[in-house]
């Protein structure tokens, strides 16, 4: 149940999320100024927790989905499923989430 009522709140913050991806291609069309704006909030310590938030919000999102899909599917539906995939769910959003962000800034040299 409590994965349930999560899966839900990180599809509320995507929606938020979706704003900062809006203002961020919006800010790339309007120009170098804008852009550095962006830029400047979305690496600061503030700017750089929210954008981990999200990155944990899509996955983990994702992945929740992945596990209603497979019961969508009549599978998994024994106690011993349901919690390996639960904790696949919570394991996995957080895990991927870390990978990402360590080849993002292994990758793109990020300061």
């Amino acid at each position: 149940m409590a994965l349930s009522i999560v899966h839900r709140l990180t599809g509320i913050t995507l929606y938020f999320g979706t704003i900062l991806l809006a203002w961020w291609l919006i800010a790339v069309a309007a120009g170098p100024s804008a852009y550095a704006t962006v830029q400047a909030f979305t690496g600061s310590w503030i700017g750089r927790l929210i954008l981990f938030g999200y990155t944990w919000s899509l996955i983990h999102h994702m992945l929740s989905g992945v596990r209603h899909f497979i019961w969508d599917l009549g599978y998994g539906f024994t106690s011993a499923e349901r919690e390996s995939l639960t904790w696949a769910a919570l394991i996995g959003g957080v895990v991927l989430t870390v990978l990402l962000w360590i080849v993002a800034f292994t990758l793109g040299g990020a300061r």
